[in-house]
């Protein structure tokens, strides 16, 4: 059975093909327009569809729409209801319900031959479930889903038995932890739907002096569900403009929310496991990117496995209503063997975008110990290989590499980057040295979980230790990525450090790099010293010293 999956109604507009219950391809619509999350989160902006992601799966399985048994739309909207009616205050919420209505037509018209009859409708959450619980490598497993909202609700706990899902609870609207984290987002001087995760990094440099008075308006019910609405923002500190510093009241503020985050999310995965019984916890939404509340579940929770979808936002909606719909066929989809189901170029495919660029480059006999040889002196890397991530981490495939060892290249980075001071960096590690050197939930190959730097190596490895002492770790199975667990290999001969810096390769309000063209204007326009592009380097100097022979 051919499906392909689309996520298109409210943010991350992506596309996902599985065939057979194999998953084959899935990509965000951002990194084909480049527009930053593919859209605004407006209705105006809810009929777009992922045309060119959705094309693209299509073409990378050598199929037409119409050879589609199905696409899946991941939202219902059968099942929402007037947003006035959820306490929503959202006067154009009509508007986006009926562009979801005309999804089918919309599909079939983008993707000419694609009947609008083959388009089918999933739930919100039950898409997000089944991207965690159905891609995730355990068969039978509780789910829990949050994240700003779906069509009535913000969040599903239930659990999945031979891929059947029941339902336990939804927490219907207005009260969304999601859109709590959101609001302030806004409130803090960020970009809402967007930089949520800036948040999470501020919280470190705080104190949680609000808590008692945010249990107030955030807390869980003991039912499964929560409370979570009408926070008076302003009564704790006043908003921040874009353009001003943070203050300690906006990191206290910013700590505090994520503290009462963190209580209600154990009160449910408590619960949760008090209703199912069940060993293993899938996650998924939005709600589920927060790596400081993960790491909290899974120290302090029931469950003795957790496994976090890599594109839990709204983007693996897409993934997840094709899997949802394959699982009803009655033979459950394979679970997802890794996050890099994006675009890849051949190596000639590679040498002709460099050599249409008119830049220098050279094939060093391994592109691993040139790039280690790189980073032991200090340079930048762009790191430019194989498939292209699925979700909003750069797990080695498009990312910047750099030496961990130098306190400095964290403010090095984040200038290289154009973002905020504050922004931590993370580490990739091979698995099997991860436990020397960081606690917590261990393999973690999606950068999901906040692990502790153990003392001997917090001085040895700095720039990635973040101001509380801990590190988003990425873990490297060679068996899986070969070509980097070669190159930290290589770097650890250099320098005694198994670790190397690992943040994505994009600039500040940019996708990360998806195509060689977008990997070539990146490094152009940043300060890095070498781009590592399939088997080819690319240095700095020599293709600046060529620009400047050229004119």
């Amino acid at each position: 059975m051919r499906i392909l999956g689309i996520n298109a109604l409210f943010h991350d507009p992506a596309a996902a093909l599985v065939v057979d219950g194999r998953i084959v391809a899935a990509a965000e619509e951002e990194r084909f327009s480049r527009r930053k999350h593919g859209k605004r989160p407006v209705p105006f902006a809810a009929w777009e569809q992922p045309v060119r992601s959705a094309a693209w799966c299509l073409e990378r399985a050598g199929l037409r729409p119409a050879d589609l048994d199905a696409v899946t739309f991941s939202y219902d909207p059968a099942l929402a209801r007037p947003a006035p009616s959820l306490g929503l205050d959202d006067p154009w919420d009509a508007l986006r319900q009926t562009y979801a209505e005309e999804a089918p037509s919309f599909l079939a018209e983008a993707l000419p031959g694609l009947d609008a009859e083959q388009v089918r409708f999933v739930p919100h959450h039950v898409a997000h479930a089944a991207s965690a619980a159905l891609a995730g490598p355990y068969r039978d497993s509780a789910v829990l889903v949050l994240d700003g909202r779906g069509e009535c609700a913000s969040h599903l706990a239930g659990v999945y038995r031979g891929g059947d899902l029941e339902v336990l609870a939804a927490q219907e609207l207005p009260s969304s932890l999601g859109l709590l984290y959101e609001e302030l987002t806004e409130h803090l001087g960020f970009l809402r739907s967007s930089d949520e995760y800036k948040v999470m990094a501020l919280a470190a440099y705080g104190k949680p002096r609000f808590l008692e008075e945010l249990r107030t308006h955030v807390r869980a019910t003991g039912d499964g569900g929560f409370v979570a609405h009408a926070v008076p923002w302003t009564a704790y500190t006043e908003p921040r403009r874009p353009e001003e510093g943070w203050t300690q009241d906006h990191a206290d503020l910013a700590a505090s929310t994520q503290a009462c985050l963190e209580e209600v999310l154990l009160d449910l995965v408590r619960w949760l496991h008090g209703r199912t019984g069940a060993e293993s916890l899938a996650m998924a939404g939005g709600v589920a990117l927060n790596c400081v509340a993960n790491s909290r579940i899974a120290a302090e929770g029931p469950f003795r496995r957790i496994w976090v979808q890599p594109a839990s936002g709204d983007a693996g909606t897409a993934l997840g209503g094709a899997l949802q719909l394959a699982a009803s066929g009655g033979r459950l989809p394979d679970p997802m063997e890794g996050a890099d189901l994006g675009r890849e170029w051949s190596d000639d495919e590679l040498r002709a975008w460099l050599d249409r660029a008119h830049v220098p480059y050279e094939r060093p006999a391994d592109i691993a110990e040139a790039v280690a040889e790189e980073l032991a002196r200090d340079g930048i890397v762009a790191w430019f290989q194989g498939r292209s991530e699925y979700g909003p981490r750069a797990l080695g495939h498009r990312s910047l590499l750099a030496h961990p060892g130098r306190a400095e290249n964290l403010e090095r980075l984040n200038h290289v980057k154009g973002r905020e001071e504050f922004r931590p960096v993370a580490p990739m590690v091979v698995a099997d040295r991860a436990a020397d050197i960081f606690e917590g939930p261990l393999p973690s190959p999606y950068m999901l979980f906040v692990h502790r730097v153990t003392r001997p190596w917090r001085e040895r490895i700095p720039a990635v230790v973040h101001v509380d002492g801990t590190a988003r770790v990425q873990t490297v199975d060679p068996a899986q990525e070969p070509l980097v667990a070669r190159m930290l290999a290589a770097f650890e001969r250099r320098t005694g450090l198994p670790v190397v810096v690992n943040t994505s390769l994009n600039t500040a309000g940019r996708p990360m790099v998806d195509d060689p063209r977008d990997a070539l204007e990146c490094f152009g326009s940043a300060p890095v010293d070498l781009l590592a592009i399939g088997p080819y380097a690319v240095r700095r100097g020599r293709a600046f010293a060529a620009a400047l022979e050229a004119t």
